[in-house]
C-alpha cells in the first residue's frame, strides 16, 4: 500500500490526513490546535503541523505529502529567512484603508482587469501596503514574501532560519501554487505570472516572492527523507481538489461564515469586488463569493428561540416555504457581500400569522441560504455555468437545512458526508505528484434532497435586500 499524507493548516488548527493513494482510504490522522487572534508567530504553526504529524502516527510508509493552507496571511522574511513580525492573517482587518488605497490608485476596473479581483483588508496586497505605512522599519527589511502554505512548505522541506533548518535561508527556495497565488491580488490569472508592479506599490520595494509551481509539480523532498513534497493549495482550492470538483460544480459552505465557489474554465473579473477571481488547484479557475454571517445567524435565532440547531430545523420544517411572509435579512454584524460593514439584521413581515417560532425558525434558515444564493446568482454573472451544488459544512448536515436548500437554489443540491476536505484536497495532490496522474477517490453522499424549487423564497428576500 502507498501512502500519501494531506495537510491542512487553518486559523484554528492543523490536520493531517494520511490515505492509500490508489483508494483514498483514510489510514491514520492527526491534529493540533493554532493559537487565536489576527496576527500570529508563524513558529505555532510549524510546531503544530510537526505535532499533528506525530499525532498521525508520523510518516512512516508515506511517500508523499502537500500543505494546503489558509489564504492571504502575510508572511515577511529577512535576508536571513527569519519572520520579521507576526503575520498578519486574512482575518486582520486593520488594512481596509491600505486596501481603498490600492484601489484609488489603480482604479477597481483596472485592478480587477489585472488580478481577478479588488482588494480588500484580507487580501495580501492590503497587508503589505498596511505594513509599509504603519511599520516603515520592518518593511524596508522585508527581503521575502511567502502566504502560510509556502513557509511551512519551505519549512518541510529543511529550509529557514540558519539556526534552526538544516539548508538554511535559501529564500529562492520558497514555491507556492496559483490557487494561493490567485489570493495576492499581485497575480495576473490571465498571464499566470506575479504583477510585480502591484506588488511593489504594495509594499515599496521589490522583493522575492514564491516560485509558482503547477498542480502536479514537486517542490522537493521533505528535509532528510525521500517523501515528495506536493505544491499545495489554498484552503478553498483544496476543499475542492478533495471534494472532486469539476467544471461547472459550485461549492456551498456553510461555517460560521460563507463561502460560494464554482469551477471554471476561464478566468473571471469583476469589478465590483463582490466576485473574487480567484484559481483552482488544477489548472482551472475558481471564481469565489464570501459571505460574513452563515451558521452564526442560525447559532443567533436558536439563541432567541433556546433550542439547539436540530430543534431549530424541526421547528423550520413545521412553517411552509416562506415562514408566512417572515423575513430575516441576517446581517447581524455587518455583511461582505454585499458590502455592508456597518449592517445589521431586519425582520420584515411581522404579521400574526407570521410571529410564530417555526415561522422565526424557517426564516433564519432562508435568510441564510438567501444570501448565499446571492453570491451563487454574482458568480454566475460572470458567465460561470452552474451544475450541481455541493453544500458542505456543519450546517450542511442539517435536514432541514439541506431541504431548503433544495427550495432555495434551483440546481440540483448534492451533501458530501462531513470530512476534511481541504486536507484531503492535499493529500490528492500529494498522490498527484507522486505519480504524476490526478487520483479519483469517491466521494461519500450524505443525502441529495429531491429538487423542491419554490420561486417565493427568494422572490420575497429580494423585496427587501438592499
Amino acid at each position: 500500500m502507498t501512502l500519501v499524507a494531506g495537510v491542512d493548516s487553518s486559523t484554528q488548527n492543523c490536520k493531517v490526513v494520511i490515505r492509500d493513494a490508489a483508494t483514498g482510504d483514510l489510514v491514520r490522522s492527526g491534529r493540533a490546535g493554532h493559537p487565536h487572534g489576527t496576527e500570529v508567530d508563524p513558529e505555532h504553526w510549524w510546531q503544530a503541523l510537526r505535532t499533528a504529524i506525530s499525532r498521525a502516527e508520523g510518516l512512516d510508509g508515506v511517500a508523499a505529502i502537500a500543505i494546503a493552507g489558509q489564504q492571504h496571511g502575510l508572511i515577511a522574511l529577512d535576508i536571513d529567512g527569519r519572520v520579521i513580525r507576526p503575520a498578519l492573517l486574512w482575518n486582520d482587518t486593520r488594512s481596509a484603508a491600505a486596501a481603498r488605497d490600492l484601489v484609488s490608485e489603480t482604479g477597481a476596473e483596472t485592478y480587477a482587469g489585472r488580478t481577478g479581483t479588488v482588494p480588500v483588508a484580507s487580501f495580501t496586497a492590503a497587508k503589505l501596503r498596511w505594513l509599509r505605512d504603519n511599520e516603515p522599519d520592518n518593511a524596508a527589511k522585508v527581503a521575502a514574501v511567502a502566504l502560510p502554505h509556502d513557509w511551512l512548505t519551505w519549512r518541510l522541506r529543511g529550509y529557514g532560519p540558519a539556526a534552526s533548518s538544516p539548508l538554511g535561508p535559501e529564500l529562492g527556495e520558497l514555491v507556492t501554487d496559483r490557487s494561493d497565488a490567485s489570493g495576492t491580488a499581485y497575480w495576473n490569472p490571465s498571464t499566470g505570472e506575479y504583477d510585480l508592479e502591484l506588488f511593489e506599490r504594495a509594499l515599496g520595494h521589490a522583493a522575492t516572492l514564491p516560485r509558482i509551481l503547477g498542480p502536479s509539480e514537486r517542490a522537493g523532498t521533505a528535509a532528510g527523507t525521500s517523501i515528495v513534497v506536493g505544491a499545495g493549495a489554498g484552503d478553498n482550492a483544496g476543499a475542492a481538489l478533495g471534494l472532486g470538483a469539476a467544471r461547472g460544480d459550485v461549492v456551498v459552505s456553510i461555517g460560521t461564515s460563507g463561502t460560494v465557489f464554482a469551477v471554471t474554465g476561464r478566468p473571471t473579473s469583476d469589478s465590483t469586488g463582490t466576485v473574487a477571481g480567484f484559481a483552482d488547484a488544477t489548472g482551472l479557475f475558481l471564481p469565489l463569493v464570501a459571505t460574513l454571517n452563515a451558521a452564526r445567524v442560525l447559532d443567533a435565532v436558536a439563541g432567541v428561540l433556546d433550542v439547539d440547531h436540530d430543534r431549530l430545523g424541526l421547528l423550520a420544517l413545521e412553517a411552509p416555504p416562506g415562514s408566512h411572509g417572515l423575513v430575516l435579512l441576517p446581517y447581524f454584524e455587518g455583511e461582505r457581500t454585499p458590502n455592508l460593514p456597518d449592517a445589521t439584521a431586519t425582520l420584515f413581515g411581522l404579521t400574526l400569522r407570521s410571529t410564530t417560532r417555526p415561522a422565526l425558525a424557517r426564516a433564519a434558515i432562508e435568510g441564510m441560504l438567501c444570501g448565499l444564493a446571492d453570491g451563487l446568482e454574482a458568480v454566475r454573472g460572470q458567465g460561470v455555468e452552474t451544475g450541481r451544488i455541493l453544500l458542505i459544512g456543519g450546517a450542511a448536515q442539517n435536514a432541514a437545512v439541506q431541504a431548503i436548500a433544495a427550495q432555495t437554489f434551483e440546481p440540483p443540491v448534492v451533501v458530501p458526508r462531513p470530512g476534511e476536505y481541504v486536507a484531503d484536497g492535499a493529500a490528492t495532490q500529494a498522490a498527484w505528484a507522486l505519480t504524476g496522474t490526478r487520483p479519483r477517490w469517491p466521494l461519500s453522499i450524505a443525502a441529495e434532497p429531491a429538487p423542491d424549487h419554490r420561486p417565493v423564497i427568494r422572490e420575497q428576500y429580494t423585496r427587501h435586500a438592499p
